[in-house]
């Protein structure tokens, strides 16, 4: 009996700054995110990027990824990918790319990745609000 459908396995997930592919078909990842850190907020990211891998399954697939807000029930974005895996030695990879990320506060976020409604993944990205260093020589702010 030949399986007609098999749910995938995540191989790999990682937010990034940038992803790129040469001609050979090889990405590039440039960037990989962990932790960001901002001067202040709120404060808008001109891109992020997000890598996902499958492998190991039978069939069409929809993953859905969704970075959620620090209050757990905001989604400030999402991205919905059909993909398809004709065979269990086979792989999809599927990149997300969000643009104009607005963080309106510091907290932990979390990167929620689902295949066909089943929560694969889901990882925490802490924004943390670091004033950028005093130029040598400058007075500090006067206290009020």
């Amino acid at each position: 009996m030949n399986p007609t459908r098999i749910l995938p396995d995540l191989q790999s997930s990682l937010l990034c700054e940038e992803i790129r592919q040469e001609i050979n078909g090889n990405f590039i990842l440039v960037g990989v995110i962990g932790i960001i850190r901002v001067p202040q907020v709120p404060i808008t990211a001109m891109k992020i990027c997000m890598f996902n891998r499958w492998t190991a399954g039978v069939g069409v697939f929809q993953e859905v990824v969704r970075l959620i807000a620090p209050d757990q029930t905001t989604v400030v974005r999402q991205s919905q990918v059909k993909f398809n895996l004709k065979d269990p030695a086979h792989h999809a990879t599927n990149v997300s790319v969000f643009g104009q990320v607005e963080f309106t506060a510091a907290g932990l976020y979390h990167v929620e990745v689902l295949v066909e409604d089943v929560m694969k993944l889901r990882f925490p990205v802490p924004v943390v609000v670091v004033p950028p260093p005093t130029q040598p020589g400058a007075q500090p702010p006067a206290a009020e």
